[in-house]
């Protein structure tokens, strides 16, 4: 995994965000973080557990897409914790991505075809929008990782989120699961959106 710091300033209140496949940091740099410390997760090529976090007061969890069964197995212990368009299932026939659409994608996936991916994330692309810079070779070794975690369902999440249009991860999949869900207008990626992570909590 890759664990950067966002805002280290010593506030008494944190954001771990687990991030989605293939994503760094430039999918939310642009979120203001206020009074909160935000740490980033991503690059799921393997699972470490997360640091003690006693420091803090107040320890927020925001999952998105693949972080949400990413979330579910480091399993940090939070005050409140958010699901974003994903569920402990994302490769899934009912629940997720289809297993036959996975393989297809995590076969094909090249330089040619990368940003057909960032494409589909959206309804249209944000002016904004910052490419992440991870490899190719990265993004896809890390699409055959994924296939070989199993989610720990004892961990909940307080609020659900899932996009009326997600291209990536089904909607109706994510509804399968989750039965019930606070519905946005927009694709796979809501987070330009909004301006600042105290809106997701």
């Amino acid at each position: 995994m890759n664990l950067n710091w966002l805002n280290k300033k010593n506030n008494d209140k944190l954001i771990i965000f687990f991030n989605g496949w293939g994503m760094d940091d430039g999918v939310v740099s642009h979120l203001i973080c206020d009074d909160y410390d935000v740490l980033t997760v991503c690059d799921y090529n393997s699972l470490e557990p997360l640091p003690d976090f006693a420091e803090y007061k107040t320890i927020n969890v925001v999952a998105w897409s693949m972080g949400v069964m990413i979330a579910t197995i480091v399993g940090v212990k939070c005050d409140f914790a958010i699901a974003i368009n994903g569920t402990p299932y994302p490769i899934n026939a009912e629940f997720g991505i289809n297993p036959k659409v996975y393989k297809l994608m995590e076969l094909g996936f090249n330089e040619d075809t990368k940003d057909k991916f960032v494409a589909k994330m959206f309804d249209e692309i944000p002016a904004n929008f910052v490419a992440p810079l991870r490899s190719t070779e990265n993004r896809k070794a890390e699409l055959t990782s994924l296939k070989a975690y199993t989610p720990n369902l004892d961990y909940k999440f307080d609020r659900i989120i899932v996009s009326d249009n997600d291209k990536i991860i089904p909607t109706t999949s994510q509804m399968n699961y989750w039965k019930s869900a606070e519905n946005v207008a927009g694709g796979h990626c809501i987070f330009y959106n909004y301006t600042h992570w105290e809106e997701l909590l």
